[in-house]
């Protein structure tokens, strides 16, 4: 008896067990065999293997879009082209953070996008995926001091240089999302919401909002009241509101006005979100 008879003697419930919630993979001409099928449930898991498959060659085509500023670098031979991000702009309190990734070339992570795009669950699988898979990782951050002294724009800058250059080994090329970096003896190139069209970039947003969410779970339990494990220092509703009833504590940015405020720094009629103008991650 061939393996596709065994399928026409499958039970459905065994069908669905292996083949769609399971991965194992059908035999040649088997998806045929389940579409032709008299009976509805054999029909209803070769669907599910045909959106299955479907999905799969989807993901693959985005995936290869995704490369597109990556894969001509690696075909003339640069091997070492890093990606590189930032997250933290936006937040009354922490630092920001930036990650700097390279690749192994050719690397294709199902998922891998701009991090914003992406559910918590979703960045938390995808980033020891990204970290097992790469050559090197870099993180840079900027303190809230340097954040307060030089404005919330150049600490973006420093963070981003600081992750470039805290890789081993020293990237043959940089793409970053919308920036340029200064005194960087490093061929680079600014792609306009390159998390969401460079491989690298993305993986690096993943791998730099990872590492602050963490971070400010941390520094809830070291300052706890504000719900930095929640907001992450983000200036939501219940975190303006903590302020106010606390007060300012060391991690928050005295240069962002609801800060400022709080600890009586501008007048009470001034907006309460103005602040340095950035890109607001």
């Amino acid at each position: 008896m061939s393996r596709l008879d065994d399928l026409r003697l499958m039970s459905v419930d065994e069908l669905r067990r292996r083949y769609a919630d399971g991965d194992e993979e059908l035999p040649r001409g088997g998806l045929t065999v389940l579409r032709e099928d008299r009976r509805s449930g054999a029909r209803a898991v070769a669907e599910r293997i045909m959106r299955r498959i479907h999905a799969a060659q989807a993901e693959g085509r985005r995936l290869s879009r995704l490369c597109a500023f990556e894969q001509p670098l690696w075909e003339q031979g640069f091997t070492l082209v890093a990606g590189v991000d930032e997250v933290g702009m936006a937040p009354l309190a922490g630092p920001v953070i930036a990650a700097a990734v390279i690749l192994r070339p050719g690397t294709r992570i199902q998922g891998v996008n701009d991090s914003k795009q992406l559910t918590p669950e979703e960045r938390d699988a995808l980033e020891p995926q990204i970290r097992s898979g790469c050559v090197a990782v870099g993180i840079g951050r900027a303190e809230v001091a340097e954040i307060d002294s030089i404005n919330i724009y150049h600490a973006g800058l420093l963070a981003l240089r600081r992750a470039v250059l805290a890789l081993i080994p020293t990237p043959q090329h940089v793409l970053l999302d919308a920036r340029r970096l200064r005194d960087l003896d490093i061929p680079q190139q600014a792609i306009i919401k390159g998390d969401a069209k460079s491989i690298t970039i993305g993986a690096a947003s993943i791998v730099a909002k990872v590492h602050r969410d963490r971070l400010m779970r941390d520094l809830d339990r070291e300052h706890p009241g504000y719900g930095f494990a929640e907001h992450k220092g983000y200036p939501t509703p219940e975190h303006l509101e903590a302020l106010a009833r606390l007060g300012a504590c060391v991690i928050h940015r005295r240069s962002f006005a609801p800060v400022a405020k709080a600890l009586g720094l501008i007048p009470e009629q001034q907006d309460l979100f103005a602040r340095p103008a950035s890109r607001a991650r």
